[in-house]
Order: C-alpha cells, then sequence, then structure tokens
C-alpha cells in the first residue's frame, strides 16, 4: 500500500517541510515519527511512503512541521491533527492532498466544552468502502449544532443533482470533520462541482447551505486501486455565535439538605442540575485541589494548594459511600451532618475532622473491597507517579507535626527509592499511606461522575488553575528544581490592596521548567481535563511576568516584575535624573516623615526602632530593618497583649504603629534588581510614599516619565516573548476551553498573546481596562470574552452598589441613564436590570456568581449582603466560609426564581 502525502507551502532558503505521524509509546504519551519531504520548487512538497497491506483499516493522525537546519521553526496546530483512515479496502494507493492548518479564528468551537458539551454528537469511524477508484472529501464545519448533520451535494446524480434530502450523508470522524467516499466512476465529469449543507434532524432536515460560491475540484485521473483524499478549506455557514450563561459558586459554598457542612461532589451534582433547570450552560467552580497544611482553619484558602493533583478531603459526598455497619457510630454521624449542615457558615476545623474520621472508618470497612477493584487498579496506575509522593507526604506532614519538610529529619525532599515501599502492600510504609490512596480514589471517581454528569446536561464544567502553590507543598518538596524559595509571589497595588498582596507563594524557575517543555505545567493541564472542559488561569499575568517580593518583606509594594529589564545607573541619568544610590535604594527616614506617620508617638519610634545617621536622617535598627523582622517581634507582642485581654483600641493602636513601621522600610525609590546589583527597578507606587515627596519637581517629572516607560513600554517585547515560550505549549496540552483572568496592571502585551492563542478575556465593567472611562461600555465587550459582575475577590453586586455612593449615582446616572437619586439599598429589579444589560453584552460567556444571580429576588436573597463575601484580598489570612443560605434543592423548587433567571438568559439572546 502506498501513501502519496503532498501539501503545498511556501519556504524560505533553507526551510524544509517534515511529516510527523504521530504514534502513542507505551507510557501513553504521544510521540512522533518524523519523515523529511521533497520538492522541486519550494512550493509544493511531498512525500511517498510504503505501508504493509495487513496494516488496512489503520488510523493515521500526522501533522507538518516547517524545519531549518535541525530546528524546528513551525508547525500546524496539533490539537486537531489530520486523520486518515485506511479503510477502502480495494485501494492500494492513497494520494493525499492537504493544506497548511494554523490555529482557527474559531478554535474554541473545537473545545472539548463545545464540541462534548454544548454540540454533543456521537463520533463514527467511516465505514470501509469498496469502490475500485475513490474521492474522499474531508471538510472542517464547526459551527455545526449538536442537532446539525452535513450533507453534501451537487451537480452529478450521486450527490442528489443539488437536491439536499438526495445528497450524500458525510460522517463526522473527528471533531468538527467531515468525511464522506464518493465513487469516482460515478461522476459525470473530472470538474467535481458540489456544496455542503447542514440539515438540522431535530427539524425536518431543515437544511442551510453553505456561505459563498460553489465548490469545484479538477479530478486527477485514477487507476483501478487508486483513492484521492482531499481536505478542503472549512465550511461556513450563517449561524449566529453561541451565547451562554453561567453561574460561579465555589464547590464549598454548595448547600443541600444532604451535605455535610460543607459543599461536596454530590451537591455539585445537584448544582448542575439548577444550572440545567434554569437554561444555563456553564458551572464556574474555584480550585478543589487539597489545601492541607496545619489542619486549621487557615487552610481554607483554596488559591494555596499542597498538590496540584491530589482533590481537596472535604469533597467527599459521603452519602454515596456504604453506610457504616457500626449503627451507633452511623447514627452519631448523622446527627453531627446535621448539626454542622445548619450553621449559616463553614466551620472548617469540624467538618474537615469529621469527614476525614468518618473517611477513616470507611476505609476500614470498605477500603479492601474498593482497592480490589478494576477501578481502583486503573486509579492508580494512572496517578502513581503523583498520588504515592503526596500520600508519603502527608504521612510525613501528620507524623512530624509541621508541613514545613525542612524539619523533618531524613525525608526533607522526596526520595525515589521510597517509591517500592509505598507500592507493596506487605510494608509498614504503605499501610500507613494506603489511606491517602482510597480517599484519592473516591474523590476522583466522585468528580469523575460530576463531569460526566455535567455533559450529560450540556453544562460545561469550568475549574479554575492557581497561579501559584504553597511553598511547604508536596510540590515544592517532590520537584524543588521548579520553584525559587528566596522570593514570594504577589501582586502589585491595585484596586483591592493599596499595599499589594502577597500570596507567599514561591515563584517559578522557568529556565528550569523550559529545560522539559514544561512538562509540569502539562501534567497539570491534562490532569485537570478529567474533570472540566473549560478553565480559569488564575492572574494570567505571571505567565509574562510574575510580581516577586523579598523573603523577608510583607507587603507587595518592595516586589519587582520577574523576569524583567532592570534599568542601569546610566539609563537613569539618562532621563535626566540624577541618581544616588544610598539615598534612592534604602528607606529615607526623616524627622518629617517620623512625625507625619507617628504623630505624639513619633519620639517614641525614634528611641526604640531607630538609629541616628546624620543630621535629620535615620535608619532602622538592625532588629527591625526588614518587614518580616518586624512582623515577628509585633505577633508575639500581640499575643501577650491579647492574653491580657486588652480593649479593641490597644490592640489597633499596636497594629497601627507595626503597620507605620512596614511604610518606613517600604520608603524607597528604587529597589535593587534580584539577579544584577548593577541594575534597578522603580518602585511600585512611589508616588505615593514620602521618597518621591521629597523630590524637587523637576525630579518627579523625570521620575514619572522614567515610570511610566518602565513599567508600560519597556518590557512589552520581552514579555510577550516570555509568555510565548510558555503559553502555547499549556494552551495546546488539552481540549478545554481556556479563559483567562487578565486584570490588575496589563501590559500592551498580553492582549497580543491572548488574541494569538484565542484566549478568552475576563470583563468586569467595574474594572474596565480602557483607562479613559470610569466604567467598561459593555456593547464593546469582545465575543471572546467572559463577562462578569463580581467575583470571589470582589464585592458583590449588592455590596459595590453600598460601598461608595458616589460612585453608584454616576453608575447610575451613565451607564443605567436613570434620573434621579440612585436607592440604597439596591432593589431587586434593579439588580434585574443590570444582570440583564451584561447578559445582552457581545460576551461568549456571562458568568455570574450565586449571590448576583439572588440580588434579584428580594424573597431569596440574604438579607445580611456582607454576609456573601467570598474573600477580601487584602487581608491574606482570610476565612473562606461561605455557604449559599438557601438549600439547592429548596431553589430548584421556587419557581418564581427560577423562571426569573431563566427569562433574564432567554430575553437578552443567551
Amino acid at each position: 500500500m502506498n501513501l502519496n502525502f503532498n501539501i503545498e507551502y511556501h519556504t524560505r532558503f533553507g526551510e524544509e517541510l517534515v511529516l510527523n505521524l504521530i504514534h502513542t509509546d507505551q507510557k501513553g504519551n504521544q510521540k512522533a515519527s518524523q519523515f523529511r519531504m521533497g520538492t522541486k520548487d519550494g512550493l509544493h512538497w511531498s512525500y511517498q511512503m510504503n505501508m504493509p497491506d495487513k496494516q488496512s483499516g489503520t488510523i493515521i493522525d500526522y501533522y507538518y512541521s516547517v524545519d531549518c537546519s535541525g530546528t524546528e521553526k513551525a508547525h500546524e496546530w496539533t490539537t486537531f491533527p489530520h486523520r486518515l483512515e485506511l479503510n477502502a479496502r480495494k485501494a492500494h494507493n492513497y494520494h493525499i492532498y492537504d493544506h497548511w492548518t494554523e490555529m482557527p479564528e474559531d478554535s474554541y468551537l473545537y473545545s472539548s466544552a463545545f464540541t462534548d458539551c454544548l454540540n454533543r454528537r456521537i463520533i463514527s469511524v467511516p465505514v470501509a468502502s469498496d469502490m475500485p477508484k475513490t474521492i474522499r472529501l474531508s471538510v472542517k464545519a464547526p459551527q455545526l449544532r449538536a442537532n446539525h448533520r452535513l450533507v453534501i451535494t451537487g451537480a452529478d446524480d450521486v450527490l442528489g443533482a443539488w437536491h439536499v434530502d438526495k445528497g450524500m450523508r458525510m460522517t463526522e470522524h473527528v471533531n468538527n470533520e467531515w468525511t464522506v467516499d464518493i465513487n469516482a466512476d460515478s461522476l459525470s465529469s473530472n470538474e467535481m462541482e458540489f456544496k455542503f449543507a447542514a440539515i438540522d434532524i431535530n427539524n425536518g432536515n431543515a437544511a442551510t447551505w453553505e456561505t459563498g460560491d460553489n465548490r469545484t475540484i479538477d479530478l486527477v485521473h485514477l487507476a483501478d486501486g487508486d483513492i484521492s483524499v482531499y481536505s478542503l478549506d472549512q465550511a461556513f455557514f450563517p449561524f449566529h455565535n453561541i451565547k451562554i450563561a453561567g453561574t460561579l459558586v465555589p464547590v464549598f459554598s454548595l448547600r443541600s439538605k444532604t451535605s455535610f457542612g460543607v459543599g461536596d461532589f454530590g451537591d455539585l451534582k445537584k448544582m448542575i442540575d439548577l444550572v440545567a433547570q434554569t437554561g444555563q450552560r456553564l458551572l464556574q467552580v474555584l480550585p478543589i485541589n487539597d489545601t492541607t497544611i496545619t489542619h486549621t482553619w487557615t487552610d481554607s484558602y483554596p488559591y494555596s494548594c499542597i498538590s496540584i493533583f491530589a482533590i481537596h478531603p472535604q469533597y467527599a459526598d459521603l452519602n454515596q459511600l456504604p453506610p457504616l455497619a457500626d449503627k451507633t457510630l452511623q447514627k452519631k454521624f448523622d446527627q453531627l451532618r446535621k448539626e454542622l449542615n445548619a450553621l449559616p457558615k463553614i466551620d472548617y476545623e469540624r467538618v474537615n475532622n469529621a469527614k476525614v474520621e468518618y473517611l477513616r472508618e470507611i476505609y476500614a470497612q470498605e477500603g479492601k473491597r474498593m482497592m480490589g477493584t478494576n477501578e481502583y487498579r486503573a486509579f492508580f496506575k494512572d496517578s502513581e507517579a503523583w498520588l504515592v509522593p503526596y500520600a508519603h507526604y502527608c504521612v510525613l506532614r501528620d507524623k512530624n507535626g509541621t508541613a514545613d519538610f525542612s524539619k523533618w529529619e531524613g525525608n526533607t525532599t522526596w526520595n525515589e527509592a521510597d517509591r517500592d515501599k509505598l507500592t507493596n502492600t506487605r510494608t509498614a510504609l504503605y499501610k500507613e499511606a494506603a489511606f491517602h490512596y482510597f480517599v484519592q480514589f473516591v474523590l476522583s471517581q466522585q468528580m469523575k461522575s460530576a463531569h460526566d454528569y455535567a455533559r450529560s446536561k450540556h453544562v460545561i464544567l469550568k475549574g479554575d488553575i492557581p497561579i501559584g502553590v504553597n511553598r511547604y507543598g508536596c510540590d515544592v518538596w517532590m520537584e524543588p528544581k521548579y520553584f525559587n524559595l528566596n522570593g514570594q509571589a504577589g501582586a502589585p497595588p491595585d484596586d483591592f490592596s493599596a499595599n499589594g498582596q502577597n500570596w507567599g507563594f514561591p515563584t517559578y524557575n522557568w529556565d528550569e521548567m523550559l529545560k522539559d517543555d514544561c512538562a509540569w505545567w502539562v501534567r497539570r493541564f491534562q490532569n485537570m481535563s478529567k474533570y472540566f472542559d473549560a478553565y480559569r488561569i488564575d492572574h494570567v499575568l505571571g505567565f509574562f511576568r510574575i510580581w516577586e517580593i523579598p523573603a523577608d518583606a510583607v507587603h507587595g509594594l518592595l516586589g519587582q516584575f520577574a523576569p524583567s529589564l532592570g534599568m542601569s545607573r546610566e539609563e537613569i541619568e539618562a532621563y535626566g535624573l540624577p541618581f544616588h544610590e544610598d539615598h534612592f535604594t534604602r528607606p529615607f527616614i526623616s524627622d518629617w516623615i517620623v512625625d507625619r506617620i507617628f504623630h505624639e508617638k513619633a519620639e517614641d519610634v525614634k528611641r526604640l526602632y531607630l538609629n541616628h545617621s546624620h543630621d535629620d536622617i535615620y535608619v532602622m535598627k538592625p532588629e527591625f530593618d526588614t518587614q518580616k523582622k518586624i512582623e515577628a517581634v509585633f505577633a508575639a507582642e500581640r499575643q501577650q497583649l491579647e492574653a491580657m485581654n486588652s480593649d479593641k483600641k490597644v490592640l489597633a493602636d499596636h497594629d497601627s504603629l507595626r503597620d507605620g513601621l512596614y511604610s518606613l522600610v517600604s520608603n524607597v525609590l528604587f529597589l535593587r534588581d534580584r539577579k544584577d546589583s548593577n541594575k534597578f527597578h522603580p518602585r511600585i507606587s512611589a508616588q505615593q510614599d514620602f521618597t518621591y515627596e521629597a523630590l524637587y519637581d523637576c525630579d518627579k517629572a523625570v521620575f514619572n516619565r522614567l515610570y511610566d516607560d518602565y513599567f508600560y513600554h519597556r518590557n512589552n517585547q520581552f514579555w510577550y516573548r516570555e509568555a510565548m515560550k510558555k503559553l502555547p505549549k499549556l494552551v495546546q496540552a488539552t481540549r478545554m476551553l481556556v479563559c483567562a483572568e487578565d486584570l490588575g496592571m496589563v501590559p500592551d502585551c498580553v492582549p497580543w498573546v491572548m488574541n494569538e492563542l484565542r484566549i478568552l478575556s475576563l470583563e468586569l465593567q467595574s474594572m474596565p481596562k480602557d483607562p479613559s472611562v470610569r466604567f467598561g461600555h459593555l456593547s464593546r465587550n469582545p465575543y471572546r470574552s467572559v463577562c462578569t459582575i463580581s467575583s470571589h475577590d470582589t464585592p458583590t453586586l449588592r455590596q459595590w452598589w453600598d460601598e461608595n455612593t458616589e460612585r453608584t449615582q454616576c453608575y447610575y446616572n451613565t451607564m443605567l441613564f436613570l434620573g434621579g437619586a440612585a436607592p440604597h439599598p439596591l432593589p431587586g429589579k434593579l439588580a434585574q436590570e443590570i444582570i440583564g444589560r451584561h447578559l445582552a453584552s457581545p460576551s461568549m460567556v456571562c458568568v455570574l456568581s450565586i449571590q448576583d444571580w439572588m440580588a434579584m429576588d428580594e424573597d431569596v436573597r440574604l438579607a445580611d449582603q456582607n454576609a456573601e463575601r467570598i474573600n477580601i484580598p487584602a487581608n491574606p489570612k482570610h476565612y473562606w466560609r461561605y455557604r449559599m443560605h438557601k438549600n439547592i434543592e429548596d431553589l430548584s423548587a421556587n419557581r418564581k426564581f427560577c423562571d426569573m433567571v431563566r427569562n433574564s438568559i432567554i430575553d437578552n439572546g443567551r
């Protein structure tokens, strides 16, 4: 059997085309066998391959790439490679005519969110043909809905003589690509004229023709045993873009009549039902990864995961497990479940202690049986690489009473040699770790079940990928080479926090990650695709540059973008600013600054915390010269004050003194580059600080120009290249729909990359990306975007409305075009109007928090709007414990509320 591959591609001198045949190795990894193609003119490339006839029936997936001196310069869009079925029984010679495939503008239609949820259709293997001479046509038609099928019709009788009902039905052999085999002997001429039509099987096979002129192909001469395979340009249809609505709610916030004081994966199925019932097509959740560090409420922060693979045990639905054989014990847990479920908020410690205790009882009772099933064996084989180290980490964390693995004697890093003992059922180490294997198996099965259930309801489950991991987590313990532990990840000052955010996460060692093509990230995304069909990249700016804060800092003000192009002394002075290194890079502390910050306590501050340098200038005492040192001293003092039952004013004054000292440490104009001591970065928001105030007006103007150039122009091309080293690998690692949180201090290169990779942006009207407007214009939202009103980090709609009356009044008059005074609190009807405007926006997805949906119905929404807040970003130790105040069952039964949501969606074109 001969395969003749042909493609047109304009190459430059020194470039050649390569045919890449995809195959899967024994470990399940995809590899490509490469074959260099030939050409006579640099445009028409071909390759002939001989294959044994016994391989008839084989399916070949392949793609083309461009090579220059052994280096790949470009390749086709590999998410959907070309596919060739060798199933023509009488064919001996396949002549394949392809065209180069770039990532299409509508690549989102190829995501599993569309192909497996919204437009779910059955993929079939084409029926083997017995024709002696065959014409095979393949065409992509991604716009087709779930109820559409593709038909080819044309001038020849075999194609229906332009009658759609007599045309040939095509087979969808891969998602969105349709194929058909035509008997070449039945065609009347060597010029084949035809067109495609979509028929609606739910509407009497009503046909919609593709746009454009009729298609024609000049057929080559075929001998018996020949088959010509033509890959055609995409078929376009006059269908409107799909726009969907959805709900954002953390899994832990779900409440049902059967949950155990926290939302679980059983509640997730009930929420999927509610979403589908109200005409929504997307359900977005926060990260579900395990965050257990201390076994206290501080572990409630869902973005501080200890494993990028492991799921938090709190999400186990105990109702899906067998009941306890001990009836008395079961009754105790049933009573505790009712007590915890009646609480208005999550009691993280009691809930998790109870659930883990229950899971240990079930493990003792059912573990041997459940871990003997084929399902468990398949799970363990698929997950062993990460599961075994994770289980060992959990054992060591609990044995040592700390997650700080630097204190685990003999186990400060993962030892691959321990794997055998941890997987040998006869060892003591296995017996300690097996419980964690069991729990992760239960969680994975339940989450996969919820995912399958969502697909069956045509609902997209959207997950969340945190930008960081906990510095004491299993990922850092297992693969420390990927992390920089001498810095902390965070965010520069923004609307959420005037001092910036310090998340405490280690930053990534991208140099090391890029050595293996970001394999750690690829594994992370591929694992997530088992449970979700869309995902949100948390803080996508971190893939361009991360805000890296020194390990000895508390606030984010002393951070700098990494990587970034620092400025030399000569560059700074070239702007016209005389550079005084000691003066600009060390805290500037003078009498007037101390007086301004501390007022009547100024003299005490000088005596206790400062050393006199010269004139009216001071320096911090060595024991207080970093924010971390100050934090440690004041934390100990605060404990003593609390032990003495000091009143709130004393505690507030104590914290105010600490914060004032923090501000002295951060009062610098420039920061020295972490890697190159001869390079410098202007300190973020320096214009708000005293060191800037002390400059002459002419120097202020120069600094402002330098500052603007540095933060908004200097690094654009550099950061673009940095992002393009990483993000393409991750975006193409799975077929999930990619969305990104691109808010904050956004450089110009971010939309360049997001458009190039077809990533959906996030649009908040209250945080417009256009600096010339106060509120975003919803009508200007790009289609490839997610529109929302609030997130887990922001006030809900009702809170925002009452937070700033002047701002609300402006919004009321200029955005809602209503006269008079804005009413407070927000009426339900007005909330419905605001939500309707967001639903009517051009954005592909409009996802609203469950709190904002309920804001429309004054009989349903929570009376205390301030109890609806999920997180306060300015507080790094916030307790994440919000729960819906209504049961999902009661919301589903509330016809008025459900009709209100459904009608709002329908009326606004979603």
